[in-house]
């Protein structure tokens, strides 16, 4: 259960792959099932096409058992985005599973430069490899459309699927502390040698990977299933579309958190008065048209946290006769949590947009109402001493100056974060997962 990573391992594993190389042969592709699985009506729309603006042009097709750039075999599908797909593929060269996520040019040609950047980073910093980096990336031409694909190493499990798959939909606090120490260093590395601003901190983009010592036996399963239990698919045309298969371990032993999809990064130099954050998350600067800088992914945190711990956002974000959502109750409930904001503060927006909900002395004038609470009643999980520690913890993000927010590195010696770990009521870890609860017995073996 420790926190520990080591960069030293991650280098000799690259360094025993690339030795590998020069003495095995490639792989030869292998044949997938062309029959033996469910067809899904043309009718039914099937997880990418969901989107509003799905678009065939915008997502490249791909076929399991296809081989790009004569290296990587597709596989299997593990899940797709908002403007891309990801497969799980086998590497014929270097004898090895790969993520493969393959999008519009345009929808990923930010991930991938801030991911190159990150490569020409010489460092010892721990948290370069809790932030995950490219292994390659290429194009792919289809029909004179052009498609970026980029290659990672695999993961497992999104933080919110993680997250649900508990009875009460929420991390314990042992679980939340080991997951924040990993972001924290994550963040550390991006914020102070990569200069870099996430932006987009959530739960969909903090992956957990493979425990090593069952990553492989874990991939080669994987992959076997779509021998055995070949995926769904809707046949449209030459147009294949296929349910994702989730990629579990076999004995719920999860690997260290990730901290992916740098989509949305900035580079610290950037021009800060665009909007960021997803809504829920967005701090209050981004809000007031107030230049941000990378305290904002220390406030996303610590909403973030809400979500983790308590299975319930931090703010309320809609109201009105029709609870549209809107900055208005955004606002209303961060001064009912944290208090008004310094004028001081207000007077540092570069337009006239905050004076429409404060008048020039920082009063708030707007028509939403200050809900009747306060931070210590949103928490309502932790009791004495420990509610105490642990409110004082996340206070230091949710500050309304950046420049009073802690930085990463100087959460990482918070003490609530470093508290002794109790043990767990002999009630919640069963001998072996049940279909109810089938991580409770993770708590202990998350190998992070």
């Amino acid at each position: 259960m420790s926190p520990v990573v080591s960069l030293a391992e991650a280098q000799m594993s690259s360094l025993l792959r690339a030795a590998r190389r020069l003495v095995q042969k490639p792989l030869l592709p292998r044949s997938f099932p062309t029959s033996g699985f469910e067809v899904i009506a043309n009718s039914r729309l099937v997880e990418e096409e969901t989107w509003e603006w799905y678009s065939p042009d915008e997502f490249c097709p791909v076929r399991i058992g296809e081989v790009f750039k004569s290296q990587y075999q597709v596989v299997g599908k593990l899940g797709y985005g908002a403007f891309a797909t990801v497969w799980l593929c086998r590497d014929l060269v270097e004898h090895r599973h790969v993520a493969l996520k393959i999008g519009a040019c345009h929808a990923l040609s930010g991930e991938l430069s801030v991911s190159e950047y990150l490569k020409t980073i010489r460092t010892s910093h721990a948290g370069s490899i809790l932030v995950r980096q490219t292994l390659d990336e290429f194009e792919i031409t289809r029909q004179a459309q052009k498609y970026q694909a980029i290659v990672y190493s695999p993961l497992a499990i999104t933080l919110r699927g993680f997250r649900k798959m508990f009875r009460d939909q929420a991390l314990s606090v042992q679980l939340l502390r080991l997951v924040l120490k990993h972001i924290f260093i994550a963040l550390d590395f991006l914020h102070t040698e990569a200069r870099v601003i996430h932006t987009d901190i959530q739960e969909k983009n903090i992956l957990l990977g493979l425990d090593d010592n069952t990553a492989e036996d874990d991939l080669n399963k994987f992959e076997q299933q779509e021998f055995e239990s070949p995926s769904p698919r809707k046949i449209d045309g030459d147009r294949v579309i296929y349910t994702s298969r989730p990629l579990v371990p076999r004995i719920y032993n999860y690997g260290r958190p990730v901290l992916c999809d740098l989509g949305e990064a900035r580079f610290r130099e950037y021009n800060r008065m665009a909007d960021i954050q997803p809504y829920q998350y967005r701090a209050p600067e981004v809000i007031l048209d107030i230049p941000w800088d990378h305290k904002a992914d220390i406030w996303n945190v610590g909403v973030l946290i809400w979500d983790l711990f308590q299975n319930g956002n931090l703010f309320k974000t809609t109201g009105g006769p029709e609870n549209k959502q809107d900055n208005i109750y955004h606002l209303a409930h961060m001064i009912a949590l944290l208090g008004p904001p310094p004028k001081d503060f207000l007077e540092r927006t570069q337009t006239e947009r905050p004076w429409g909900w404060f008048d020039k002395d920082g009063n708030w004038k707007a028509a939403a109402d200050i809900p009747n609470t306060n931070l210590e009643d949103a928490e309502k999980k932790l009791t004495g001493e420990d509610k105490v520690l642990f409110l004082r913890f996340v206070r230091k993000m949710l500050k309304w100056k950046p420049e009073e927010r802690a930085s990463a590195k100087e959460l990482l010696d918070d003490p609530w974060l470093n508290a002794v770990q109790k043990p767990l009521p002999r009630a919640l870890v069963p001998a072996a997962p049940t279909s109810a609860s089938p991580l409770l017995s993770a708590r202990l073996r998350l190998s992070l």
